[in-house]
């Protein structure tokens, strides 16, 4: 198992093979929510020329399937100290949640991320938050850095625009995933994103000093999260 490295044209479904048990001290994972969305609508105020093709959108009815494979996957790599922090939607949140109980995780908490862009509705309410559970193998074991005093379960960071920038997808603030690094990791720690996007868990390792494994499926974000990588290092 090498270190500092992303598997390109992977499935998450060889993390087993790519993977040794009981090695990753921290899992972020920002699923597909499988809500029909390729990233370049007009409706997320962005131009579709610079979000690059072949994202892979999991079909609602193949949901429940596709989220007890992926957790049912990770929880053996992860150590008893370890923890992990998986992204969804509330629509199919239910699934997510039954995996997570499937698999044999303990959540901890259930994180809700307050942003403040969403996209306009008629005859609903407006969503604007996403949630994060917050699981662990062991609650008695799982490291904790409490970095602040009182750590509520409700953030509210901003969403970061990035005009004339190519993205594969959306992208999570970086402020974000980096509070979630030094909450549940250490420098020198193994840090496991099985869905790269755009790449911003590597780039949060490398500046806080961890080691990162990922998965990316779609071969045009290639470049994208190479590029991300590059400029961290440099930094």
């Amino acid at each position: 198992m090498a270190l500092n490295t992303i598997y390109y044209e992977d499935c998450i479904a060889n993390i087993p093979k790519r993977i040794d048990d009981e090695s990753i001290d921290l899992i972020i994972a920002d699923p597909p929510f499988g809500i029909r969305f390729d990233g370049k609508g007009s409706q997320y105020n962005r131009k579709s020329e610079f979000v690059v093709s072949g994202y892979s959108e999991i079909k609602q009815a193949n949901y429940h399937e596709f989220s007890k494979a992926w957790i049912k996957a990770i929880y053996p790599i992860l150590k008893e100290t370890g923890s992990a922090y998986i992204f969804s939607g509330w629509t199919n949140l239910k699934d997510i949640l039954i995996a997570i109980d499937d698999a044999g995780f303990t959540t901890q908490n259930h994180l809700i991320w307050k942003y403040q862009f969403g996209v306009f509705t008629k005859r609903k309410y407006v969503t604007s938050h996403y949630h994060i559970l917050f699981l662990v193998k062991n609650p008695k074991k799982y490291y904790f850095n409490k970095i602040d005093h009182y750590p509520e379960d409700v953030w509210e960071i901003k969403r970061e625009y990035l005009p004339g920038e190519k993205k594969n997808s959306t992208k999570l603030p970086d402020k974000l995933v980096e509070k979630l690094l030094l909450y549940s990791s250490q420098e020198n720690d193994l840090v496991l994103d099985p869905f790269m996007g755009n790449g911003t868990t590597a780039v949060a390792c490398i500046k806080h000093k961890r080691n990162y494994l990922g998965f990316e499926i779609n071969p045009n974000a290639k470049e994208i999260i190479d590029a991300n990588i590059s400029k961290a290092q440099e930094s």
